[in-house]
């Protein structure tokens, strides 16, 4: 076992592998030490990354209309969750949509699509959008995520210009009977194999906050760094009314951050992503988790609002980092100091 957080630190920066012993210590350790972790996190997270922050924009082509039983997920069969529902957008809707993202400071858009996964009708619709994305911003990143793959469609991706294509894991092996039945981790585990082996860049995730034991959770952490998954975007748990999930909240901010840090500790030189439910579990230490993580999803996600795209820019530029590609833009900012205009002194309630 370590001596220190700073010596777990340099051990994963000398090439040494996280134990699991060493994992499950990360995540039952008090909150007095969560500073020291964070800051032995973050030495590997600078060694690899500097001070960029990758922002990524995701572009919902087919919202709801599942017809799988992810119990986390919103657009899953029988959910009662009140989302939009669509088919397939336009080409043109669709490079609209993440012209926003670009624009904004994306290097990355990911093109997801609800369903189990794809026919070749719909892999064409996705190489058409690519095709578009690519003529209209050439150094764009791409990233498909449209289900399980069949035999070919990987290569097909790859030859129309996507990079990456995402199929998270979302939970371990021994877990992951109690989300689904209508599909199985290996076939999640072969479609990350199959855009591999099509030269596919492989972005596998999780969801965290699912009833998951500490012991799960790194088997599935470690089973990603088994896979060889470069991009790892880290979810927690969003808790529609009108998903078998209701009304778990099994996560605090320190929790998270912990979380966060075992994958760091586990996955030194991977992009670590934190992803959907980021506002409603880690608030106000948002900014900490970017001293852990390198990467983040801008505004919206596929069924659920998040936090305005300004204030993440701003977040990440308070926080001291920079967005991967776009250089320093300096200190400074454009808000305007808001004179008061409530509580002592006037007829307005007061701000409390």
């Amino acid at each position: 076992m370590f001596n220190s957080f700073t010596a777990l630190a340099e051990q994963q920066l000398s090439g040494q592998m996280l134990a699991e012993s060493e994992a499950l210590a990360l995540l039952s350790s008090p909150d007095e030490d969560l500073m020291d972790i964070l800051a032995a996190a973050s030495r590997i997270r600078r060694r690899h990354f500097g001070n960029t922050v990758k922002v990524n924009y995701l572009v919902n082509l087919k919202s709801g209309l599942c017809p799988e039983d992810c119990t986390y997920c919103s657009q899953r069969l029988g959910s009662a969750a009140e989302i939009l529902k669509y088919t397939w957008l336009r080409p043109d809707e669709a490079a609209t949509q993440a012209a926003a993202g670009i624009t904004g400071g994306a290097s990355r858009v990911c093109l997801v699509a609800s369903g189990k996964g794809p026919t070749d009708r719909d892999v064409s619709r996705v190489t058409d959008i690519v095709d578009r994305l690519k003529s209209d911003h050439p150094g764009v990143e791409v990233c498909a995520c449209l289900g399980i793959l069949k035999q070919g469609q990987a290569q097909r991706l790859k030859e129309a210009g996507v990079d990456a294509y995402n199929h998270n894991v979302n939970t371990s092996e021994s877990h992951y009977a109690e989300i689904c039945s209508t599909h199985s981790y290996e076939e999640r585990v072969g479609t990350v194999e199959q855009s591999k082996a099509a030269g596919l860049s492989p972005c596998s995730g999780l969801i965290v906050g699912m009833g998951e034991s500490a012991e799960q959770l790194v088997e599935a952490v470690f089973a990603l760094r088994d896979l060889g998954s470069e991009s790892i975007p880290i979810n927690f748990l969003m808790p529609f009314d009108g998903t078998p999930l209701e009304g778990t909240w099994d996560l605090t901010p320190q929790d998270c951050l912990r979380i966060l840090a075992m994958v760091r500790f586990a996955c030194p030189d991977k992009e670590i992503r934190i992803a959907a439910g980021r506002e409603m579990h880690l608030r106000s230490l948002q900014p900490l988790a970017l001293h852990v993580a390198n990467s983040l999803f801008l505004g919206d996600y596929l069924t659920s609002e998040g936090q305005d795209a300004e204030a993440d820019l701003a977040m990440i530029a308070d926080s001291g980092f920079v967005i991967l590609g776009a250089g320093d833009t300096g200190p400074g900012s454009s808000s305007k100091v808001s004179i008061r205009r409530r509580g002592a002194g006037t007829d307005a309630a007061a701000n409390a």
